[in-house]
This record gives C-alpha cells, structure tokens and sequence, in this order.
C-alpha cells in the first residue's frame, strides 16, 4: 500500500511539471511577442484584424492587437498585460516592452537548456533591470516645459510608422499644443483633451479648438444658432415635469380640472425657463430631457439648450468654461455660470454640433481629427493617444532619451561591464539580458530590410567611441545622432518597458508546474458556472495560433 500512488486531481484535469510547463510558457510568450515584432519602428507593417462579425481593424499598434486578438493562453496572457500596462503608465512603446519580454523568454530558454536553474536566472533579470534603468538615468536629457521644438519632436516620434506620419508635423503641433492648455502646476490629464473623429476631408484638415465641441444640436429650430460672450449653465438632471415614486390614480371628472391641471404643469416649465432667465444665462447644457413646453420658453428667452449631454462632456465644459454644474434648476444662481466668447451650431461633415469656443485660459480643448476612412480616422487616433501620452510623460518627468535603438544599445554595453561584476551564474543571466535588448535595434533593422548584423556591429563601434545617442536610420540604413535628427522618447516609456517586461518574464520562468482543470465548471456567487483559472489552456493555446494565423 505504502507505494500505490496517490491521485488528488480530478480525472479531466491537465498537468505539465518541470522543464515542459517552463517550455510551454516561453513558447508562449515568445509567440506573442512574433506576433507584433514586425510592426516595430518606422518601417514596420500593419496587420488587419477581422473579428467573427467581419468588424476589420488595421493598424501597427502594439496594445491594439494584442488586446483583439483572443487569447486565452494564461502564459501569453502575461505578456499581453504587460503591453497593456506600458499602454496605462505612458501610452507609448507598448511593441517594444512585448518584444523585450519575448527576447528574454528566448535568451533564459538557451540558459535554462544548460542547466541554469530558473531561480537564478531570475535574480540575474532582477539584478541587470535595476542596473539599466540607472544606466537609463545618466543618459537622459532634462527637457524644459516650455521647450516646444523638442515636445513637437517627441509628438512626431510617436506618430512615426503609423498611419498620421503623412501629416505627423502638423498633427505634433496640435497635440503639444493641446496638452499645454490642460496641463496644470501638478500634472498633466490627458482627460480634458477631448479627441471628436469626423470622417471627411484629409488629415492635414485636422484642427485644435480651444474649448468643447458637443457632438449635439440645440432642442429647438425655433433657438438661436450662435450666442456671443455666452454665460453657461450646466445642469445634472432634468427640465421636465418629475414623475412620482409611487403609482397614483387621478380622477377628472371635470373638463375646467383637466384644463387646470395642465395649466400648472406648463406653469411649472415656465417658471424652470425663467428661473434659468433669470440667473443670466445664454445657453443651458442638460444631462437629461427637456420637454416640449420648457423648450418652447427658452426659445423665448432667447436661450440655446442643448439636452442629453453625456458626463465627460459635462465635466469639459465644466473645466473650459468655469461652470459650476448644479443638480437642478432651484439651485442655480449667477455664481454658477461659466464664461464662453462664442457657443455656436455648426456643421462639420454633414453633422451638427454646438462648438464652445473662445474660452478663458482654456483648460479643456477638443482635437478634431479629419480622415478620408473610418479605418483611416481610427489608426489616426491611435497614434494621437500615443503622442498625447509620451508629451504628458515629458511635462511630468522631465527626461527624454534618444531613439532609433541607441539607449538599448548602450544599455547593453553597460550590462556587459557590469556583468563581470557579478559573481556566480546571475553573470550568465545579465549578459542574457544584455544580448535581450539589442533585439530593438536588430528588429528596427530587420523591418526597413537591412542586414541587422552590419547594424548592431556600427551601432556597438559608435557606442564604444563615446557616441551615447547613436542610433539606426531606418530609411538610409545610416548610424546618425538621433539627437540632432530630432528623435525622442520619454524616459519613462523605457524604464517602465524594462521593468514590466522582466517581471513578466521573472513570473513566467520561476512557474514549473501547471495544472489546467479540464472542463470542470466552478459556480460562482451568483450561481453562474466559471471556469476556474487556467481552464481549458491547452486549447486556450490553439485557439491563439488560429487567431494569430489569420491576422497574419
């Protein structure tokens, strides 16, 4: 009895122990990061995503593919929220940080394949991040806030290889101009650049108005279209007559009672309209309704009313025009209004929307993106949240690094000096690493068709020589300064990608044992069948190389 195995896993349930769950989850990891590796840089190309229901996406940005595609993997997961994250901290380099924790998944597969055990490698990962993003500090460039040419530059940085480089000057403008006026003594929220999509026209049409643009109509015809040097009032609820909680029964049995009983509800519309007269205001945004009837008053007021208007929109307008939103009409008083040196109906490619402009110090603008496709339009705002995102990371820190794969190659340097530094087998792990990085200035190459090689070999001499800023041109297959070409990222888009990337792949590594619980089903709170963590991955797996085969 004392040798009979013993079996506490259910019968439908999956293990893979030791050196095969290790393989499995680099295999995994290393599957997504190929995935996205071709989109990298200037030249890299674009994928088409296309759903069950034929919906088509096309686009080269990281965290959008990965985030469409159905993976189910838990190991490839991972990796996939590590993009997500470097897309939450920074908005930026999301390719980068998965194509990182791919190469290092591949470096530790061959260390593991000698017997170096899981745990080591680890603590080499840990020890030669925490090395590069000092060596990421002593490279670094401080850059003023009110330095526009090299914001503008860092803007266009992010645009470059997507779909706004066509007109990637003109839109790095707008965007460092956008995010100057929300920006604030403390920090910078993207949140109050509002970003309005209108099909038509080219992207060199695109414009910045300072101010919001509400993608509604005034209620009534019969109300003015334009208001100059307009008092604003916002106001959470509605203007309508309230229904009561609680189901009641009136009994008219007299015409002269039904004829009161709408007398005083129109009594009590007009006094709504009056009261909103009567605080000075020109133009009224609602969140709710607005009936007929208290429509009809403000018309005669000459008042322009704009209803169902959506949180965020309240919240910029708030901010643009210093208007103090109220609950509802009793509580508006003069102190409340904002102040607006226009509020006007226009069209926009065949739409009408009420433009807010004209604004004191502007702290809420609106960036209107023109394109001739909707497929156009969207890759165009995918980049603009990009840049939007690495110009606010600049305001808050400060540092920006030089681009074209030349702050890798010089951290690869650095890891290699001070990898004999470290004692035992953690030195294998930093060289690992240091052989990692270089596949961002290898895959730059590989993309624009150069020999990455020759490449790294010219990239490694200018760096030997002192020359901490040397990078690759993608388009002349030259090294040049990046500095003096112009190109720059934030600091923190590639310490975040470093930090996120080896902890992913520290997690992955130090797994040795996966247990996958079949079919069986786990009822959750709500009596509702869930599948446990892990379940069904081995054709979570397969579905992801379906999935990955028809993007391809």
């Amino acid at each position: 009895m004392g040798n009979q195995p013993l079996i506490v896993l259910s019968e439908d349930s999956q293990r893979t122990s030791g050196k095969d769950a290790q393989s499995m989850n680099v295999q995994a990891g290393k599957a997504v990061a190929e995935s996205v590796r071709t989109t990298l840089g200037p030249k890299g190309m674009d994928k088409m995503l296309v759903d069950s229901s034929g919906n088509v996406i096309v686009t080269n940005d990281g965290v959008t593919l990965l985030s469409e595609m159905e993976i189910d993997h838990p190991a490839a997961d991972m990796i996939v929220e590590v993009a997500e994250t470097q897309e939450d901290e920074v908005g930026d380099g999301t390719t980068s940080a998965v194509v990182i924790a791919g190469e290092l998944l591949s470096q530790a597969e061959d260390l593991l394949d000698q017997d170096i055990h899981a745990t080591t490698l680890a603590q080499g990962y840990r020890q030669a991040a925490e090395e590069a993003t000092d060596a990421l500090e002593d490279v670094a460039i401080d850059v003023d806030e009110d330095d526009e040419e090299i914001l503008q530059q860092i803007a266009a940085t992010a645009m470059t290889g997507k779909g706004a480089e066509s007109a990637r000057d003109l839109l790095a403008e707008l965007v460092v101009d956008a995010v100057q006026s929300v920006a604030d003594e403390d920090d910078v929220d993207t949140d109050n650049i509002k970003v309005e999509k209108v099909v038509g026209g080219s992207i060199e049409n695109s414009e910045l108005v300072e101010g919001v643009i509400v993608d509604k109509e005034r209620v009534s015809e019969n109300m003015p279209y334009f208001a100059e040097d307009a008092s604003v009032a916002i106001i959470d609820g509605d203007l309508e007559i309230k229904e009561t909680e609680i189901d009641a029964e009136v009994n008219v049995t007299d015409p002269d009672q039904l004829e009161q009983f709408l007398e005083q509800e129109e009594a009590q519309l007009q006094e709504m309209a009056q009261k909103i007269a009567d605080a000075g205001a020109d133009v009224v945004f609602v969140d709710g309704g607005i009936d007929d009837m208290a429509q009809h008053y403000l018309a005669q007021e000459g008042i322009i009313a704009v209803r169902r208007v959506k949180s965020s929109d309240q919240s910029q307008l708030a901010r643009a025009t210093g208007a103090t939103p109220v609950t509802g009409v009793d509580d508006l008083t003069e102190d409340d209004l904002g102040f607006a040196g226009s509020v006007a109906q226009k069209e926009i490619a065949g739409d009408q929307r009420i433009f807010v402009e004209d604004v004191d110090d502007a702290k809420a603008v609106t960036l209107i993106l023109r394109g001739g496709t909707e497929h156009v339009i969207d890759e165009v705002d995918r980049a603009i949240e990009d840049s939007l995102g690495v110009v606010r990371t600049t305001l808050e820190d400060g540092k920006v690094v030089a681009g074209g794969g030349a702050p890798e190659i010089e951290l690869s340097l650095a890891l290699r000096n001070y990898a004999d530094s470290v004692g035992g087998r953690e030195q294998l792990a930093v060289e690992a690493f240091a052989d990692a990085l270089e596949v961002i200035p290898r895959t730059l190459a590989e993309n624009a068709g150069l020999d990455p090689i020759d490449s790294l070999v010219e990239l490694r001499a200018d760096h030997d020589a002192g020359d901490t800023a040397s990078g690759l041109d993608a388009f002349t297959g030259d090294t040049i300064d990046m500095g003096e070409e112009g190109v720059y990222e934030p600091l923190r888009v590639k310490t975040q990608a470093i930090e996120s990337a080896t902890e992913a792949a520290v997690m992955l590594l130090r797994i040795d044992d996966v247990i996958a619980a079949g079919d069986l089903a786990v009822a959750d709170d709500d009596g509702d069948e869930e599948m446990p963590p892990g379940g069904g991955m081995g054709g979570g797996m397969g579905g992801m190389g379906g999935g990955m085969g028809g993007m391809m």
